[in-house]
């Protein structure tokens, strides 16, 4: 019986395919509910059964192909990203994830194999930031964290999420039975989506934890003015409200992560101001925060004192803060110790050097480790691009990746109960 081997050129034409489903003058463009991404899905589907996989569709939208272990009685080792993209983003977020779990489910096939756990290949539906407002959809269904308020959901056409999911394949009105109580573990390679790895010259980062990532508007309220006529100690602009409660942002997050103990960092990334003319003082100001951490006390310390900061702004500049709102709130995901030294024994069987790294990005792998120990395996990423169709990783390094998830997928099926 031969040893199970990952075919490199394969997989590299797969990822390439697939990534040429994309809008032709928006490449790389395979948002989650649209007909392009259906049609990947038809192109992942044709794969995993080509590769005798046995393939469904469950309730919360996720496309699963299995193969079935010797062993009845075992859980599943699963394995997967997902295979939807950000507006313009790259070929290798998700999909390097989705591709690389199907080949290692060749390789065990081709080389007559049989592993004792069944072994399930997972494209989680829509990872990334839908038409909804909502990410990550297929995994929450997954967790039991797809409720009937998201399902009820309306994109920019007053589309339902939960019609959205019935075209996918999926299931609203049975989404309980999304929910999985059946597996021994997640893994999930990723690119770094950073430059640590490419910067330290190590092809295989162990990831330790994923971060929570913590969602905050503020809103200020003032009085619009002319430009011209209103002294500058009689203005109620909200926009330096907003500008003063962005420095303090930056400030906390700074010294937050120069401590050094945990992962820390926030971002202002929406800034909006009312009526927006360049000749009118600002009456209105919105902004919304990103707050990113390995450790659920730092973003509650930073939370408590933006709050601070916002109302002394709003005082400073004359206005009222009329809302503090949190818009979502995900609890960091440390992964499974057991399923790090595995990867790390793999990688050192295969001939890769690790590192340990922590992810400041979410993934589908963060909401699995609330049914079942979880794991990621990141390959390097050219200068650390991604969600720009820059994105790039080697096919020798996306290789190198595969081959230590298929030697950690052998090394757990013979180690699990």
């Amino acid at each position: 019986m031969a040893a199970a081997r990952i075919d490199a050129a394969r997989l590299w034409d797969d990822l390439i395919a697939l990534g040429a489903i994309t809008e032709p003058d928006k490449p790389y463009t395979r948002r989650s509910f649209t007909p392009l991404f259906h049609k990947g899905r038809d192109f992942l589907k044709d794969r995993l059964e080509a590769a005798g996989l046995a393939v469904r569709t469950d309730p919360a939208g996720n496309l699963i192909g299995r193969l079935e272990g010797s062993v009845p009685t075992l859980p599943v080792i699963a394995m997967g990203s997902h295979s939807d993209t950000v507006p313009a983003g790259g070929r290798f977020d998700g999909i390097a994830g989705v591709i690389a779990a199907i080949e290692v489910a060749r390789a065990i096939q081709e080389a007559g194999t049989r592993p004792r756990h069944p072994i399930e290949v997972i494209d989680c539906l829509a990872e990334e930031p839908s038409a909804f407002g909502l990410s990550c959809i297929g995994s929450r269904g997954m967790v039991a964290k797809l409720d009937d308020a998201m399902l009820a959901m309306t994109d920019a056409d007053g589309r339902l999420l939960g019609d959205a999911l019935r075209e996918t394949g999926g299931d609203p009105a049975r989404i309980a039975q999304a929910q999985r109580n059946d597996l021994a573990a997640f893994l999930e390679l990723h690119i770094e989506q950073g430059p640590v790895l490419e910067a330290e010259g190590i092809p295989i980062g162990i990831v330790t934890a994923i971060v929570g990532i913590r969602r905050i508007e503020i809103r200020f309220e003032g009085q619009a003015a002319h430009a011209g006529t209103a002294p500058m100690h009689l203005r109620r602009d909200a926009a330096y409200a907003g500008a003063l409660t962005l420095v303090r942002i930056r400030e906390r997050a700074e010294a937050l992560a120069a401590a050094g103990q945990d992962y820390f960092v926030a971002t202002v990334g929406i800034m909006e101001v009312w009526p927006g003319g360049s000749n009118v003082v600002p009456g209105r100001c919105r902004i919304v925060i990103d707050i990113r951490s390995s450790n659920p006390v730092l973003t509650d310390r930073f939370a408590a004192g933006l709050d601070t900061d916002s109302h002394a702004a709003a005082d400073m500049a004359k206005v009222d803060r009329t809302e503090f709102a949190l818009l979502s709130d995900g609890v960091p995901a440390l992964c499974e110790p057991l399923l790090r030294e595995t990867i790390r024994e793999a990688a050192k069987a295969c001939g890769q050097a690790t590192i340990d790294i922590a992810s400041g990005a979410g993934h589908d792998a963060a909401f699995m480790a609330a049914v079942c120990p979880s794991a990621m395996i990141f390959i390097p990423c050219l200068r650390g691009m991604s969600h720009t169709p820059d994105e790039y990783s080697t096919p020798e390094e996306l290789a190198a990746g595969t081959a230590v998830l298929l030697e950690t997928v052998l090394r757990l099926d013979k180690r699990l109960d």
